[in-house]
């Protein structure tokens, strides 16, 4: 009678077991996605507008905790440099050293080494033109320096503002702390992506971080937790609702016990 028992019970041992694994596992993947996120990038608030409309104030960006030697054109960056404040800023980086960057061309845009470069994140002035500097300038980036611009071209303080300045605008690799890879909220930020433009320039453009791998974990984990542990009262229930109608309840030995 045993037996016959167990071959009714839905939630036998291996199925205890394979609930158990995937709680197990879905932990691992949780909680490892988590704390390798804690690790691998920080939260920023956009203070101000100046990189609208890519970030509007307010916005929560992931940034990814990089080497200020990873940056490359056309990444969003995260840095700290006393030359220009005491606070926190976010700036898009458009020309790294030895470039010469100038503005504007009979096309309004942007040139590195003369090359000219589509940023398509730019809004249109009140002419309905697009215009990548509401002044022209031109700037030659020290070695081990980055030149960087607001996507609001119109009102950010960025590099245009410290060209008198010794460095020329530009500010060292070292006071990058991080890279922009995701708007966390709005939810319709989505991934930030890299400029096609800047890929055509020598050495290219960066690669995303693994946000995405972490939150692909996380979302698993997520699923085969909450799985397994639904595994045992589905069961359950599944189980009881597969009875014969005579059978109540059994008796310690395994034996029905009938109405």
């Amino acid at each position: 009678m045993s037996g016959t028992t167990k071959k009714r019970d839905g939630h036998g041992r291996l199925g205890s077991v394979l609930s158990g694994l995937a709680v197990a596992v879905g932990c691992l993947l949780f909680l490892g996605g988590f704390a390798a996120g804690a690790l691998l990038y920080r939260p920023y608030t956009v203070p101000t507008g100046s990189m609208a409309p890519t970030f509007e104030p307010g916005s929560k960006l992931l940034a990814q905790r990089i080497d200020g030697d990873e940056v490359r054109r056309g990444d969003v960056v995260v840095f700290e440099d006393p030359l220009w404040g005491d606070s926190t800023m976010v700036k898009r980086v458009v020309g790294v050293g030895g470039d010469t960057v100038a503005c504007c061309g009979t096309d309004g845009r942007l040139t590195v080494n003369g090359t000219p470069v589509e940023e398509p994140y730019l809004r249109p002035g009140p002419d309905g033109t697009v215009r990548a500097s509401t002044e022209d300038f031109t700037a030659t980036v020290p070695e081990g320096s980055l030149f960087l611009l607001g996507d609001d071209r119109a009102t950010s303080l960025d590099s245009r503002t410290h060209l008198e300045d010794a460095a020329r605008g530009s500010v060292p690799r070292a006071t990058v702390v991080a890279r922009v890879d995701a708007v966390a909220w709005p939810l319709s930020g989505g991934l930030v992506e890299r400029p096609a433009a800047f890929a055509a320039l020598p050495g290219g453009v960066s690669t995303p971080g693994p946000l995405t791998p972490l939150l692909t974990a996380i979302a698993a984990g997520a699923a085969l937790i909450l799985g397994g542990a639904a595994y045992g009262p589905l069961a359950q229930r599944l189980t009881a609702r597969n009875k014969p109608a005579g059978e109540k309840r059994s008796k310690p030995g395994g034996e029905k016990v009938k109405a």
